[in-house]
């Protein structure tokens, strides 16, 4: 088995009905900030089991209490220099395909501490002026016409 990552992950944005996203400060790169990420397990895993594993490792929340959707988005980017050495040799790319999770505002947040600092709620629009990620950015920006509350 290999020891690379798979370049094929999800994005997912926790939100609540008044628009406010969960954002997580990485562990490794304290002060960038992100919503829940996470490279499949397996290549045949599917996008929907990656992203219940990874809310559920990274936060602690039961995606399958909640309301998973899926936004039908698909990114391809460029991956950061600093973390190409996790994926196979010559590897740069990235598909990341986004999820929405909306839940209700008193959920509670139980961050993997080897993974993330602390988490803060904010409004969509700085959420997204907040994330370090281009593609999070824009997936947050996206929230108000694809959200399903």
């Amino acid at each position: 088995m290999s020891t690379y990552k798979i370049p094929e992950s999800v994005l997912v944005v926790i939100y609540t009905a008044a628009l406010d996203v969960l954002l997580l400060e990485r562990a490794d790169k304290p002060g960038f900030w992100q919503s829940v990420t996470g490279s499949k397990d397996a290549i045949d895993e599917a996008w929907q089991s990656t992203a219940i594993r990874e809310v559920a490792e990274e936060t602690g929340i039961d995606a399958l209490q909640h309301d998973l959707q899926d936004w039908g988005l698909t990114n391809i980017y460029e991956i950061y220099p600093v973390w190409r050495h996790r994926y196979a040799p010559g590897v740069t790319k990235n598909t990341e395909h986004v999820f929405g999770l909306c839940v209700s505002p008193d959920v509670v947040v139980r961050l993997a501490p080897r993974e993330h600092l602390q988490d803060l709620w904010l409004p969509w629009q700085e959420a997204a002026d907040k994330c370090f990620s281009a593609s999070n950015a824009e997936a947050i920006l996206q929230l108000p016409k694809l959200m399903k509350v």
